[in-house]
């Protein structure tokens, strides 16, 4: 689980308000995907967390972007899409091209899952068809 972190004191010694920090193994096992998948998706320029030393420190913002890029894989946009959607919102905090970018991805999706299952439902029904004509012949020679 997430860890609440203070963060280092101010100049005047006191410790700012905690904030919400995230380590790699934090954000890993929430997720329940490998350390080298977030730093993957670092590589890629659709997280940048802070470093303290050779340690990464991930934000709130951070762990928003990951569960869009992990909703996005899930829904199988490519890599690229994702970066698109997560740069327009980063540009239009208004959210309107990036809300309408994601309904053109998802009215697309729709339509290609559909028809992905039309040509499943056609296998399928062949398929049956088939192991029909198999069980009818097997039966004929047993019956001889």
């Amino acid at each position: 689980m997430a860890r609440k972190t203070e963060k280092a004191p101010s100049a005047g010694g006191r410790p700012k308000p905690a904030a919400a920090l995230y380590s790699i193994g934090d954000l890993a096992s929430e997720f329940s995907i490998s350390a080298r998948a977030i730093r993957f998706y670092e590589s890629k320029g659709l997280l940048a967390p802070k470093r303290v030393g050779a340690n990464r420190i991930y934000t709130k913002r951070d762990r928003a972007r990951l569960i869009l890029i992990l909703r996005g894989k899930r829904l199988g946009f490519s890599l690229d899409e994702i970066a698109e959607y997560l740069d327009l919102y980063d540009a239009d905090r208004g959210q309107v091209a990036q809300t309408r970018l994601l309904l053109r991805r998802v009215e697309s999706s729709v339509a290609e899952l559909e028809g992905k299952r039309k040509d499943i439902d056609d296998a399928l029904r062949e398929l049956r068809e088939i192991g029909a004509q198999c069980i009818a012949q097997l039966k004929a020679q047993n019956l001889k």
